[in-house]
Order: structure tokens, then C-alpha cells, then sequence
């Protein structure tokens, strides 16, 4: 049953959050948020461990601890190609979050850890929508680990590196099409698996006022093993779909980011960054099912993704000593091809329009606070494989949090 194909490319796209314009996250602080989610040329508090390591070892204080979260709220709308049909999706609330510790061992060497949570979702389009054998509601969760250390030549160049562990688990519901029995079946799958990658930077400050950055994060290979796959199906074709255990590979694609920050003045900073995600290593998707039937077997769904160039720009101004405000914008193209677009990732190209705040009630400590919509085109397009074609409407909210404190 060719259908049983999006089973596993389902999962693959759960490591997606459905915005932007693939399946990455880039809300890892507050404060960055604020600003465009721009980072790699900048250093001000313990979220350069994820944005560049390299940085770290620029931090002023001995310590260093920033965490946050944010709330993802959508609103996506399906419309059916050539007929009056419109579905909603039901985008239930998610909140990624992170946490950073820095350490300034000597002036010149500096360690960190980073926890984020950049993959995740929560989604539900319906029991009996019409895309119900495509997915009908999804729950996944990523959590990684970075480790880092950073050194400082001569007050001007720093370099870091950070080895990444990943771990994330799949949680999701398809109708199953079962013509030939005069009914519907149900699938359920649950997974989890642990992927391992690594974090470069490099941070130059060739004069006071202006900062260069260059960040590499690779590829991670999220290989599943064994997830479990249960069916629910009338007797007469049970021995068709058994409860299985299957196997696939998911590649989180690297990125490669260029940034530039320049202070003006001691209170008005401007940055930019470009960020270049090789989505081709998004390819295809492979999955094998161990037990195998004349409806369950090996399968290479193409996804056929293309890399793409993501411009950002931040703006930073201090008011004063306790109120620093920040706004920023960036435009996402979607790596998603038009004969590929599905409901697991209506993808578009997007614009994010962002603005933020701190508040410094005493010093080294901050109240951070943050807000990003995300406004997405109309995007018409058909999943090829399977016929399905229609108009999707997007629009995204996050309010953001976060605390810092360096001494």
C-alpha cells in the first residue's frame, strides 16, 4: 500500500516546527530574538555558546547564565485545489526553551554548556480531515547538549568548539485507507532516537567597535532503530499490517553563518547575519520496516530539498542603564519545492518581523522579553506522490522570555 510511504517521512518532517522555511528553530534566546534572531558576531551573554563558541572566551564576567522560553502559537489554513473545501490546523501550544552556563577560566580560555531545544512540535489537523491518510495529529520533542570550550589570541581573534548531543522523540497518528476492506485503519508511532554533531566559531574584533563572526554547525544523523509501529485494521487484513518495528535515517542539515555587528555609539548597535543551510542534505528518506508484507516494505520517498541563503538584521539601543529595546526582521525562503509541499510542512517563504526589550533592575541581571510574527505568503503546491494539492494560509505568533545574569 503505497500510502504506508508517509508513515516514516511523517516522522522525518516531526523534527519540524512547521514555520520558517524548513524544519529549524531559531528562537535559542531572548534577547536574539529581538534582534532578527541574529548572533554570530555577538558576545554580550552566554548564548554566543550556541550562536558561535568562538565568542565565549569575549564575555567580560566570570560567569555567565541565560535561559528563556517561547510560545509558539499558528494559525494554518488548508484550502482544497478545484474544490470548496478549507481545514484548520489545531497548532497546540509548544514552548522551546534554553539554557546557557559560561565559565571564564583565565582571561584567555573560557568553557560553557549549552541546552536547547531547536526541534519540536505539537500539531493536530483532525481525525476526518481530508489529509487524514497524509497525518492527523503529531507530537515531537528534541532536546541538545553542547559542551564547549573557547580560547582568546591577543584580544582579538577567539575560536570555540562544541561537541552536540541530540536526543528526540516522535509521537504521531494516520488514518490508513483500506478500500478493498470497506473501512479505515489507524497507525501509531513511537520512536526516539540520539544523534551526535559538533558547533565551530570563529569571533574577530579587528577594531573596538566592530565584531566578525563565522559559525559552522554539521549535519546530524538522527538514525531510528527501533520505533514501534502499531496498526489498527479490521481482521480480515491484520496479517497485512503487524504491529513492526521500523528503521530510518533523518538528516538535521548543517549551517554555515556569517554575521557583522558594529556599535555606532555607546548605546546604538546595528548586525547583520546570512545564514546558508544546506537543505540538499535533505535528499530523500529511506525507512524499512523489519516485518515485512506486500503492504510493508522498504521505501525511498523523495524530498528533494534546496539550500538556501537566510538575511537577517538587528538593531540594539540603550535607553539608558536599565532599559535596552531591540527590533529586527529576516526573510526565510522555504526549501521545500512546490511539487513536494505537503500538510507535514506547508512550508513558504517568509518574513519575520521582530522586537524585544531588557530590563536591568540591578546590575549583571536582566528580564528579557521578546516578540516575533512571522507572516507567510500564499504557497500553492501538490505533494506529487501522493496527489495532493491545495493552497495553504500561515500566519505565526511567539511571545518570548528570558533571564540573564552575568557577575
Amino acid at each position: 500500500m503505497r500510502r504506508i510511504t508517509f508513515l516514516l517521512l511523517l516522522f522525518c518532517f516531526a523534527a519540524m516546527t512547521s514555520f520558517g522555511g524548513g524544519y529549524q528553530v531559531g528562537l535559542h534566546s531572548t534577547r536574539n530574538t529581538g534582534m532578527g534572531l541574529i548572533g554570530t558576531s555577538l558576545s554580550y551573554d552566554a548564548s554566543t555558546i550556541f550562536y558561535n563558541p568562538g565568542g565565549t572566551s569575549f564575555l567580560n564576567e566570570k560567569w555567565s547564565f541565560s535561559g528563556g522560553l517561547s510560545l509558539i502559537m499558528a494559525r494554518v489554513t488548508f484550502q482544497a485545489k478545484d474544490v470548496n473545501y478549507q481545514a484548520h490546523l489545531e497548532h497546540l501550544l509548544n514552548t522551546p526553551f534554553y539554557f546557557y552556563a559560561a565559565y571564564k577560566a583565565t582571561d584567555k580560555l573560557s568553557l560553557g554548556l549549552a541546552v536547547n531545544t531547536p526541534y519540536g512540535n505539537r500539531l493536530s489537523w483532525g481525525d476526518t480531515w481530508q489529509g487524514r491518510y497524509l497525518i492527523q495529529n503529531l507530537s515531537f520533542n528534541a532536546i541538545t547538549v553542547q559542551p564547549t570550550i573557547s580560547y582568546k589570541f591577543n584580544k582579538i581573534i577567539g575560536i570555540g568548539f562544541g561537541l552536540v548531543w541530540s536526543y528526540g522523540t516522535v509521537n504521531l497518528n494516520k488514518a490508513l485507507p483500506l478500500d478493498y476492506s470497506g473501512g479505515e485503519g489507524q497507525l501509531n508511532i513511537k520512536g526516539s532516537t540520539i544523534g551526535f554533531g559538533f558547533n565551530a566559531g570563529v569571533m574577530v574584533h579587528p577594531i573596538e567597535a566592530l565584531s566578525i563572526g563565522i559559525d559552522f554547525r554539521s549535519k546530524i544523523n538522527m538514525d531510528v532503530r527501533s520505533a514501534s509501529a502499531t496498526f489498527t485494521v479490521p481482521a480480515a487484513v491484520r496479517s497485512e499490517f503487524p504491529d513492526s518495528k521500523v528503521e530510518v535515517s533523518l538528516p538535521l542539515p548543517a549551517n554555515l553563518d556569517f554575521g557583522a555587528s558594529y556599535n555606532i555609539n555607546k548605546k546604538f548597535m546595528i548586525g547583520i547575519n546570512l545564514c546558508y543551510v544546506f537543505w540538499k542534505q535533505y535528499d530523500s528518506l529511506v525507512f524499512n520496516f523489519r516485518t515485512k508484507t506486500s503492504a510493508l516494505d522498504r521505501t525511498a520517498t523523495p524530498a528533494l530539498y534546496q539550500n538556501r541563503l537566510i538575511p537577517r538584521i538587528g538593531l540594539q539601543y540603550k535607553i539608558n542603564q536599565i532599559v535596552t529595546v531591540r527590533v529586527g526582521g529576516y526573510y526565510d525562503p522555504s526549501p521545500v519545492q512546490s511539487d513536494y509541499l505537503n500538510p507535514q510542512t506547508p512550508s513558504s517563504n517568509e518574513i519575520g518581523l521582530t522586537a524585544g526589550l531588557s530590563v536591568f533592575p540591578v546590575k549583571g541581571f536582566s528580564i528579557d522579553a521578546a516578540f516575533l510574527y512571522l507572516m507567510g505568503t500564499k504557497r500553492d503546491g501538490t505533494y506529487s506522490p501522493e496527489n495532493f494539492a491545495g493552497t495553504y494560509y500561515s500566519a505565526f505568533y511567539i511571545p518570548a522570555i528570558g533571564l540573564t545574569y552575568s557577575f
